[in-house]
């Protein structure tokens, strides 16, 4: 599975580097995905977005 971030839609408020540290990073006021590999807690971050900016493939 591999995560992606909606850079438009993301506010930055950093909830899914806080549930997956090793796939998602702050960079400024936006997350950026860092790991080709989506782990386990990337499910939980998609969730956890306040505006839907992740999505699973």
């Amino acid at each position: 599975m591999k995560a992606y971030v909606n850079e438009t839609l993301c506010i930055g408020c950093g909830t899914c580097e806080a549930f997956c540290p090793d796939v998602f990073k702050m960079d400024g006021a936006v997350a950026k995905v860092i790991s080709e590999t989506c782990s386990d807690c990337c499910q939980s971050a998609k969730e956890s977005c306040p505006v839907e900016a992740i999505w699973l493939e």
